[in-house]
C-alpha cells in the first residue's frame, strides 16, 4: 500500500503553527521549501509557504487537504532563510507564514503570480562638472533633483531618483538642457548594474589598521565570529566596514549592511556605492514596489551580492553570506513596533551564526546589551579611540540652567530659552564663517499650552497628552495619533487665557533667527522634513554650507558628517532623563554623544555646549567628561541591582481596548491568572504589574500593561505560553500585544 505524500506548510494568516496537507501525484516531487503555494483554509483559498516534507498528520486527523497549487517554480525565500524566519517566528511569538510574508518584498508577498523585474536596459543620471544647485533656487524641483544625485555621489537611477523626489524625470530632462546631467543607459540583467571607480583612502589610521585585519582574519577563517567595532564619532568605521565587506566580496561572499534609517544616512549609501559602484542592493521602502522587487531578485539570483538596508533588510536573500555590518547598532529604529516586533540587531548576530558568517556591531555609544556580551567573551571588542588624521575630540562644556538662566523682560509668558553663553558662542561661530548645530528633541513651538487661570492644559481627546502647539501651521497637534486642529482661544474649562508653555525646535528656530538676522536658519525635524525631498534638500544644503545654523531633533544627531559645523549646542539636555523607562539614562547618554560629535569632523576643532537643568545627573556629567567606560559601569551595576536588562529577559504584554474599565478589568484578570501559573520563586522568574501605561491612552483606546521578568528567554518560556493559553477566554473588544524584548516602555 503506498502512503500519501505530506507536506508541512506555514499559512500566511494570522495563526500560530505549521499544518499539514496532502500533496497531489502532480506536485509530487516539485515542491522545495520557500515556495509559495495556494492551499484550501477554513472556507477560502489562501496564500502559504511550502516548508517541507511532513512524516504523519497530527493525531486525530483522518483527513486531509491537499495543496491546489504551486505560485513558483524556484523559491522565492532561500531556504537558509527559513531557520532565522522559524527562530524569529518562536522567540518573538509571531505567526510563521505572516513571519515570512512580511520577509519578503512587494510582489511576492501575496497570492499573486510571480513577477520577474524586465528589462535589460538601466537607466542613470549623471551629473556633470559645474552643476549648481544654488543657481536653481527658481526652480525646486531642478533643484531638488539635482541636490539628491550629488548626495548620493553624483549618479544614480532614474527610477532611484524619481521614487526619491517626486517629479524628477522632468526635472532631470531640464537640467539635461542646461547641460549639467547626462544620461546613460547600460544594458544589464535586471538587478545587475555597471559599477563605478573605488575611491579610498591611501592610508587607515593604526587603530583602523588593527581593526580591519582582526575582521579581514576572521573572515577568512570562516566560521560564526561576532564583533563589537567600538569607535569614538569619526573615528572611521565606515571604512573599516568598506574593508571588511570588499574582502568578503574578493573572497566570492556576500555582505548584508544594516542601517537605522537609510532615509537620514545618504553619505552612507554614497559611500558604499563610490567604492563598490551601483553592485548594491539597496533595500527600503522609499523605493517603487518593482524596484524592491528587483533588487531582491538580483540578491535571489546571486547578480548582486552586497545589500544596505533598514531592518527588514535582515531578511535580505544575499547569497554565500560573508559578513553583516550592524551600523549605529545602539539605535532604536531597529526594533520593530508592530507585527513582527523584531530587533534587526539581534536577529542579525542570529543569522551570522547560521549562516557561518562574520558580523560586526557598530557604534560609538554601544548598547549595554552588546556591551556585556563583549565583557563576557561572546563578542570580541576592538577599539577605535581617535578620530581620523588626528583630528581633536570637541570640548564639551556646560551651561547650569538654575545659574545660567535666560531671562527677557519684554517676554510675558515664558523667558527664552537661549542662554548668553550659548548666544555668545553661536555668535563667534557665525563671525567664523562656520557652521553650528542646535539640539533639542522636541518638535513644534510650545510643547503644552496652560490655562493662566485655572491650570488645566490643553490635552488630547484620544490620546493622554498634551496637545502640542505649532506656529507655523498655527495648529494644536498631538504627536502620537496624529490629531491637528486650530489653536483654542481660551480655556475650555473656565474660559480663561493660555500661557504656551514649553520649548520645541520651532521655537528655538524663531529665536535663533531673531538674535541673528543675517544668519541662515533651518529646522530638521518631522515637521520641515515632510518628504524625502525636503529631507535631502534640506541636508545637502547644510553640507554644501547654504546654511549657517541648523536647529533640529535627534533627525541631527544621526551618522550625518558635515565638516563646517564646529559648534553643538544642546538646548536642553534633560528631556529624556525623566521619562519612565529604565534605559532613560542610556538613551539620554548615547543622544547627547551622537549629537556632541557631529562637531570637529572637519579642519577645524569642535566645541560642545550642554544646557541643562540637571548638572549632576549621571549621563549628563559623563558626557561632559567623555566618559563612556564609566557612565556603562555605573549603569550595568545600577541594572543588575535592579534586574534590567542586560542581566534579565523580558517580555511585556500590553492590553488594550476601548473601554477604560472593561481594558482594566481584563488586565487584572490576565495578571491573577498568570501570578498564580509562575514557576517558584527560587526560577527568578517575576511579574510586575498590571498597571497602566505611563500613556494611558492612545488613539481612544486605554492601555494597561504586564512585565515578566527573568534571568533567561527559557525561563520564561513556560509562563509566557501560559500566558498565551488564556487569550483566546478574552473578550474580542480587548486587544493583548505580546512584546519581546521590549524596546520601550511607553
Amino acid at each position: 500500500m503506498a502512503f500519501p505524500t505530506l507536506a508541512s506548510v506555514a499559512v500566511g494568516r494570522p495563526v500560530r503553527g505549521e499544518f499539514t496537507y496532502l500533496v497531489p501525484d502532480a506536485l509530487v516531487g516539485r515542491l522545495t521549501p520557500g515556495q509559495r503555494v495556494l492551499v484550501p483554509f477554513g472556507r477560502a483559498r489562501t496564500l502559504a509557504f511550502y516548508l517541507g516534507p511532513a512524516a504523519q498528520p497530527p493525531a486525530g486527523v483522518t483527513q486531509l487537504k491537499a495543496i491546489e497549487k504551486v505560485l513558483d517554480p524556484d523559491p522565492v525565500l532561500p531556504e537558509d532563510l527559513l531557520p532565522l524566519l522559524r527562530f524569529a517566528a518562536e522567540h518573538y511569538r509571531y505567526p510563521l507564514g505572516e513571519a515570512i510574508r512580511s520577509a519578503l518584498p512587494p510582489g511576492l508577498s501575496g497570492a499573486e503570480e510571480p513577477r520577474e523585474a524586465k528589462g535589460s536596459l538601466v537607466h542613470f543620471a549623471v551629473a556633470l562638472p559645474g552643476a549648481d544647485p544654488p543657481a536653481l533656487a527658481r526652480a525646486p524641483s531642478q533643484h531638488a533633483a539635482l541636490t539628491y544625485l550629488l548626495a548620493v555621489g553624483g549618479r544614480a537611477q532614474l527610477d532611484e531618483v524619481g521614487a526619491a523626489i517626486p517629479g524628477a524625470r522632468e526635472a532631470l530632462k531640464k537640467l539635461a538642457q542646461r547641460g549639467w546631467v547626462r544620461f546613460e543607459s547600460v544594458e544589464v540583467r535586471p538587478g545587475v548594474q555597471a559599477g563605478l571607480e573605488q575611491r579610498r583612502p591611501e592610508r587607515l589610521t593604526p587603530e583602523q589598521g588593527v581593526a580591519v585585519a582582526a575582521l579581514q582574519e576572521a573572515l577568512e577563517a570562516g566560521g560564526f565570529h561576532p564583533f563589537l567595532l567600538h569607535g569614538v564619532t569619526g573615528s572611521g568605521k565606515t571604512e573599516v566596514y568598506l574593508r571588511v565587506v570588499e574582502r568578503a566580496l574578493e573572497l566570492g561572499r556576500g555582505g548584508l549592511v544594516l542601517v537605522p534609517e537609510i532615509a537620514l544616512t545618504p553619505q552612507l549609501v554614497g559611500r558604499f556605492r563610490s567604492r563598490f559602484g551601483d553592485r548594491v542592493a539597496v533595500l527600503h521602502s522609499g523605493l517603487k514596489d518593482r524596484e524592491r522587487l528587483r533588487d531582491w531578485q538580483a540578491l535571489r539570483r546571486g547578480d548582486v551580492r552586497l545589500a544596505v538596508g533598514v531592518r527588514s533588510a535582515v531578511f535580505a536573500p544575499v547569497r554565500g553570506l560573508g559578513v553583516v555590518v550592524v551600523d549605529e547598532e545602539h539605535d532604536s529604529s531597529f526594533k520593530q513596533e508592530e507585527k513582527l516586533r523584531y530587533h534587526a540587531r539581534d536577529l542579525a548576530v542570529v543569522r551570522a551564526k547560521q549562516a557561518g558568517a562574520l558580523v560586526v556591531l557598530g557604534s560609538a555609544t554601544p548598547s549595554l546589551e552588546t556591551l556585556e556580551n563583549a565583557r563576557r567573551g561572546r563578542y570580541r571588542k576592538l577599539l577605535l579611540r581617535t578620530r581620523v588624521d588626528d583630528r581633536p575630540m570637541p570640548e564639551v562644556s556646560l551651561v547650569d540652567l538654575r545659574v545660567t538662566r535666560p531671562r527677557d523682560a519684554t517676554v510675558v509668558e515664558e523667558p527664552p530659552i537661549l542662554s548668553e553663553p550659548l548666544i555668545e558662542a553661536l555668535g563667534e561661530t557665525l563671525e567664523r564663517g562656520q557652521q553650528a548645530i542646535l539640539f533639542l528633541n522636541r518638535r513644534g513651538h510650545s510643547t503644552f499650552l496652560l490655562c493662566e487661570v485655572c491650570g488645566e492644559s490643553v490635552r488630547c481627546t484620544e490620546c493622554d497628552v498634551c496637545l502640542t502647539h505649532h506656529l507655523s501651521s498655527r495648529k494644536a497637534m498631538c504627536h502620537y495619533c496624529g490629531y491637528e486642529g486650530p489653536v483654542p482661544e481660551a480655556c475650555a474649562s473656565c474660559g480663561g487665557p493660555l500661557l504656551k508653555l514649553g520649548t520645541g525646535t520651532e521655537r528655538v528656530e524663531a529665536e535663533v533667527a531673531a538674535r541673528f538676522a543675517r544668519a541662515r536658519v533651518a529646522r530638521l525635524d518631522r515637521d520641515s522634513a515632510t518628504t524625502t525631498e525636503r529631507l535631502t534638500d534640506l541636508l545637502a544644503a547644510f553640507a554644501r554650507r547654504e546654511v549657517d545654523v541648523l536647529v533640529g531633533t535627534q533627525m541631527v544627531a544621526k551618522g550625518h558628517d558635515f565638516p563646517g559645523v564646529t559648534l553643538v549646542c544642546v538646548v536642553l539636555a534633560d528631556t529624556s532623563l525623566a521619562l519612565p523607562d529604565f534605559r532613560a539614562a542610556e538613551r539620554t547618554f548615547q543622544l547627547l554623544t551622537q549629537v556632541g560629535g557631529r562637531a570637529g569632523r572637519g579642519a577645524d576643532k569642535g566645541r560642545v555646549l550642554v544646557q541643562t537643568y540637571n548638572p549632576d545627573s549621571e549621563p549628563v556629567r559623563r558626557v561632559l567628561a567623555a566618559d563612556f567606560d564609566g557612565f556603562s559601569t555605573r549603569e550595568l551595576e545600577r541594572r543588575k541591582a535592579l534586574a534590567y536588562p542586560p542581566f534579565t529577559r523580558m517580555v511585556a504584554f500590553r492590553v488594550e481596548g476601548a473601554n477604560p474599565d472593561q481594558t482594566g478589568q481584563v488586565a487584572r484578570w490576565l495578571g491573577d491568572r498568570m501570578a498564580a501559573r509562575l514557576p517558584p520563586a527560587s526560577s527568578g522568574v517575576r511579574l510586575l504589574g498590571p498597571a497602566p501605561a505611563p500613556i494611558a491612552r492612545i488613539k481612544g483606546k486605554s492601555r494597561w500593561q504586564l512585565l515578566l521578568k527573568g534571568p533567561t528567554h527559557a525561563s520564561l518560556a513556560g509562563p509566557v505560553s501560559a500566558a498565551e493559553a488564556l487569550l483566546p477566554e478574552l473578550p474580542s473588544a480587548v486587544k493583548v500585544i505580546i512584546d519581546v524584548d521590549p524596546g520601550a516602555m511607553l
